[in-house]
């Protein structure tokens, strides 16, 4: 019963969120309603705890929102990227975790910088910006957390380049915030960070 309860605020959450992406899209994918009905329903199954089940299903439902944006325009707005990293960090701290959530921001956030100023074309700076809250939310999980989303985010992109080029799509921009996202939220899961 609670995981339909999660659902159904998912849905009513992921409808509500639509308005807050016209701000960045002409027309937010619907997709977005449904991603956030799932999300909330599977962290009130593997979250412990009706504020770790808050804090992942914010996390989710952040990680939505920037999915969106990043795949239909391929940008990373500072308007959805450092609210949220500052949220992350300020939850961090709440929980007594706060040393971790800045260890694990600044490491994240300071490879994606360096790779950024190396070659600006492959990383862009809002992957720098979202790498400062998802770096974050990984280190509160612990190192293995951290470790799995740094690693899985490259994966995940690696992959579905390799999809990309064997469907015969050549020069194709991919967005890499969805396969950070997605490999955090990943690896927090599977570290039991969440």
């Amino acid at each position: 019963m609670v995981t339909v309860l999660a659902a159904v605020v998912g849905v009513l959450v992921g409808l509500a969120t639509r308005p807050l992406l016209r701000r960045f899209l002409t027309d937010p994918p619907l997709w977005c309603v449904g991603a956030t009905a799932v999300g909330f329903a599977v962290a009130v199954v593997v979250a412990d705890g009706p504020l770790v089940v808050a804090a992942v299903c914010a996390l989710l439902w952040w990680c939505v929102c920037l999915t969106a944006v990043d795949v239909r325009v391929r940008r990373l707005p500072n308007a959805l990227t450092l609210p949220g990293a500052a949220a992350v960090l300020v939850v961090g701290a709440l929980a007594g975790r706060g040393t971790s959530a800045l260890v694990g921001a600044a490491l994240l956030a300071g490879l994606y910088l360096a790779v950024h100023l190396l070659a600006p074309a492959a990383m862009g700076a809002g992957d720098v910006k979202l790498a400062l809250g998802l770096g974050a939310a990984a280190g509160i999980a612990g190192g293995r957390a951290w470790l799995l989303a740094a690693v899985g985010a490259v994966a995940l992109t690696a992959v579905v380049g390799v999809a990309v080029l064997a469907a015969g799509r050549r020069g194709v921009s991919l967005p890499h915030g969805p396969s950070m996202c997605a490999a955090t939220v990943l690896a927090m899961v599977a570290a039991g960070g969440a």
